[in-house]
């Protein structure tokens, strides 16, 4: 659909246009071709006087999305038959929906003829005096509904030629964060290969890898972007940021011309998901640093559809959302998966049916693995009666829906290559993964004019295959979605949190015994639950236990309200006597996963 629609697919329809019958004249005709014109679309006007037969070999000839008939004899009834028929023995119709060609007529027709037209196989029926306007409209949604691509050349390129393209965004962005940022022309001076002159992906995979450590000690010494920035300060249009639950938060500016891209990019992803313009996305992510939720409400406004932002968080504010989701019946809803489960469990105990009551098409999640969980993503389906999409890859990497299923994908993501490209190398040596094994993603920006992150190390564990796709789309997919870390970080309902981040904050505590254990559960079988097990001073712990001046319940709320402030996440305390964990000289094993 062509760019001036705004909301579509980018490929402009192209619609044929032609008189039957004996009409006298053209005008009108000729003026709808002018509108279809000036609204991007490729029109092929036919002439006055011609046959079906002739309309269908054109329609086959020119490759047309839409036929136009003009009949102003009143011969419609008797026309429009044959002219279904001649494009039916043209392979233009048939019994799948998915490739007809649209077939409208217009003309001095009749209230009483419109039904009858409709019922022998017309798509739109428009008499005389109705405004050019509608008939965009019409077509525009028409196609917008039924296509499988926001961009078919993009999605459906063969992998090698998207290569070629790959090499030339990543020779740009390599080219201008090079001449832009001291950070790079630092961080690259000694790399085996020069950055201003990349003339493979083999030699681009020769660059260094930039870790989120190197990120945090670069913005410390210069505050707050570090030398990433690309543009000038004022030239930021948003500041977003991680959570900072291992430290120091990293900072990320993104100017004007980049959020535009970020949001063409997720209405792209939108799209293969199957989100319309003509539905509403409910987005019950929390609204703050975290750009998850701003990213879905970006990518759906640009999408075209109605947003509703509701957000989360607040106290009570899943009751509510049981009760807006009722009045507004969205038909696709951005969360976490585990919300999403909560969400069915809070409207049954409120007497709502989540399958029947809300009207969710589809949900489509981030922050967490339980999309592409087959369990969890079953539990979702079967709760609300929709269909889930897994997406998600790291803010920093905002737009970060480029690891992003389809409708049509059972589990896992497919990589966006040409928005942000992607490698998979071996955990141990990062040297590069073939298709088909596990890896760590390394991420790279290809249309970043601020902040771009080069060969980004994102610590998470995934497998990558060139797999065939129902959709058509040509990219790598991770076949299981984001499934583990390389590191030991823990992903509570959708917050990191990190053992080493506890341990600092355990070994702060004065109270603190000097070990301590992670068990991870699953309770009702979906909500991650996390206790932290911690040894208390043996001298703190005999005065308690006596009576003292805290008790050990006193002092188990502190610990507990201490790590959810530095976590960010609420956690469950257990206090334990010093000595009873084994003290080990090597690596610490802390974390007991029961998941």
């Amino acid at each position: 659909m062509a760019s001036a629609f705004g909301d579509g697919p980018t490929n402009p329809p192209r619609v044929l246009l032609a008189k039957l019958g004996l009409d006298g004249h053209d005008r009108g005709v000729k003026v709808i071709a002018r509108a279809l014109r000036d609204a991007g679309m490729e029109v092929v006007y036919l002439g006055m006087r011609v046959t079906v037969d002739q309309v269908a070999a054109a329609a086959a000839q020119e490759d047309v999305d839409v036929v136009g008939i003009s009949i102003l004899s009143g011969a419609h009834l008797r026309l429009m038959p044959r002219m279904v028929d001649a494009l039916d023995r043209h392979g233009l119709r048939g019994s799948s929906t998915e490739d007809n060609v649209m077939l409208l007529v217009g003309g001095t027709i009749p209230d009483g003829d419109v039904q009858p037209l409709r019922e022998m196989g017309v798509d739109g029926v428009f008499p005389v005096g109705t405004f050019t306007g509608e008939m965009v409209e019409f077509i525009h949604s028409a196609l917008s509904s039924d296509a499988e691509h926001w961009d078919a050349r993009l999605e459906t390129m063969d992998p090698a030629e998207r290569d070629g393209l790959i090499l030339q965004k990543l020779q740009g962005q390599v080219r201008y964060a090079w001449e832009r940022s001291g950070f790079y022309r630092e961080f690259w001076r000694d790399a085996p290969v020069d950055p201003a002159h990349i003339q493979s992906l083999e030699e681009f995979a020769r660059l260094p890898i930039l870790t989120k450590e190197e990120v945090r000690v670069e913005q410390e010494a210069y505050p707050p972007y570090g030398r990433f920035l690309c543009v000038a300060q004022n030239d930021i249009h948003r500041i977003h940021g991680t959570s900072g639950t291992t430290g120091r938060p990293t900072v990320f500016g993104i100017s004007k011309g980049d959020w535009e891209r970020i949001g063409e990019a997720h209405a792209r992803i939108l799209w293969a998901a199957g989100v319309r313009p003509t539905d509403t996305v409910m987005v019950a992510a929390v609204f703050s640093l975290y750009v998850g939720s701003w990213g879905a409400l970006v990518g759906a406004e640009r999408l075209g559809a109605t947003c509703f932002p509701f957000g989360a968080g607040a106290p009570g504010q899943t009751e509510r959302a049981v009760e807006w989701a009722q009045m507004v019946r969205p038909a696709a809803l951005y969360a976490t998966p585990s919300y999403a489960l909560y969400l069915a469990e809070t409207a049954r105990e409120m007497g709502v049916d989540p399958r029947t009551d809300f009207g969710f098409r589809l949900m489509f999640f981030s922050g967490e693995p339980g999309a592409s969980v087959p369990a969890t993503r079953q539990a979702i389906e079967d709760a609300f009666g929709c269909y889930v999409v897994d997406q998600g890859s790291m803010a920093e990497m905002t737009p970060w829906m480029t690891n992003g299923g389809c409708r049509r994908l059972a589990r896992g993501m497919h990589l966006w290559q040409d928005i942000v490209y992607t490698q998979l190398v071996d955990p141990e040596t990062s040297e590069p993964v073939v298709m088909g094994g596990e890896g760590v993603p390394v991420y790279t920006h290809l249309e970043r004019e601020s902040q771009p992150m080069i060969r980004y190390w994102s610590g998470d564990i995934a497998r990558w295959e060139m797999a065939d796709c129902p959709c058509g789309r040509t990219y790598p997919t991770l076949t299981q979605g984001i499934y583990g870390r390389a590191d030991d970080m823990l992903i509570i309902r959708g917050q990191n949190v990190f053992p080493s981040r506890v341990e600092d904050v355990l070994r702060g505590l004065d109270e603190f015994g000097g070990e301590f254990r992670l068990v991870v559960a699953r309770e009702r079988g979906y909500l991650d639950q996390l206790t932290v097990q911690t040894e208390v001073s043996a001298g703190l712990w005999a005065s308690a236990g006596e009576g003292g001046p805290e008790g050990l319940e006193a002092l188990r709320d502190r610990v507990r309200d201490t790590l959810r402030r530095a976590l960010g996440v609420g956690v469950s305390v257990e206090l334990r006597p010093e000595g009873e964990f084994e003290r080990t000289q090597f690596k610490a094993r802390r974390v007991i996963d029961l998941r």
